[in-house]
């Protein structure tokens, strides 16, 4: 992505926006909105298809940023690194898939929060114009679609099923879409920490049902716990074994 793009699409998105939001999405018209981005009616069309596609440009943009630092982590990149690897088996214990969905999730929830006053004029917007949230739901989905992909191809063999990852990726969309949208209603909040710790739910969550363990801690250092018990002094080995298991409980 180049920053010239970048710029052209942030500048049509913004331009586009502010026409919709003064004159109605009706009431504008392309050569209206490639006049105030200053770019002619036929390269207009050759970025952008239609008046819907120009609201969500900047998305287009953000979803290849998403689908690049995913493949990133993905198996087959991993393994063209390394001569002779087994594409098959190229997974990295070390990679946490879920916390790499949930990284580019709140990729997507900063720049909304980051590009404050276009997001909170489109989402006005988007109450507006029918059209406009259909096509929302579309982008929504592209997203899920994405994490989706990314979970099947780099899940360890025994927890990447069609139904783990389709679950878990639109887990995080639905739960990303949920905060943003009570950001987008009062723009004042910083839910930034709920998200994080909504992401963290799921992740464990999604662990816990696939190996019976929790995920470690982003980073951190495993917590470690001191277990006291009290037993006979001529108890023998199992009584004593039994005793911590108690107490683990």
């Amino acid at each position: 992505m180049t920053a010239v793009r970048t710029h052209t699409h942030a500048q049509a998105v913004d331009v586009a926006v502010d026409l919709f939001t003064r004159q109605g999405y009706e009431g504008t018209t392309v050569e209206e909105i490639a006049d105030a981005a200053k770019v002619s009616r036929a390269t207009f069309f050759r970025r952008f298809r239609s008046k819907e596609d120009v609201v969500f440009a900047d998305h287009e943009l953000l979803l290849e940023e998403v689908v690049v630092m995913l493949a990133a982590t993905r198996p087959d990149a991993r393994a063209s690194e390394e001569a002779g690897h087994d594409l098959g088996r190229a997974w990295d214990p070390d990679i946490d898939p879920y916390l790499e969905v949930c990284r580019a999730a709140r990729m997507v929830f900063d720049h909304h929060v980051g590009q404050r006053e276009t997001s909170l004029a489109r989402y006005a917007l988007l109450q507006q114009v029918p059209a406009l949230r259909d096509r929302e739901l579309i982008t929504t989905h592209r997203y899920e679609r994405a994490f989706t992909h990314y979970l099947r191809d780099t899940l360890p063999p025994e927890r990447s099923a069609s139904t783990t990852s389709i679950a878990f990726a639109a887990s995080v969309v639905a739960v990303h879409n949920a905060i943003l949208r009570r950001w987008l209603r009062t723009p004042t909040l910083d839910l930034r920490p709920e998200l994080e710790e909504a992401f963290a739910d799921l992740r464990r969550a999604a662990v816990i049902g696939t190996t019976g363990h929790p995920p470690a801690d982003d980073g951190a250092p495993p917590v470690r716990r001191v277990i006291v018990t009290v037993v006979e002094g001529g108890a023998g080995p199992d009584e004593v074994a039994r005793a911590v298991r108690d107490a683990l409980v």
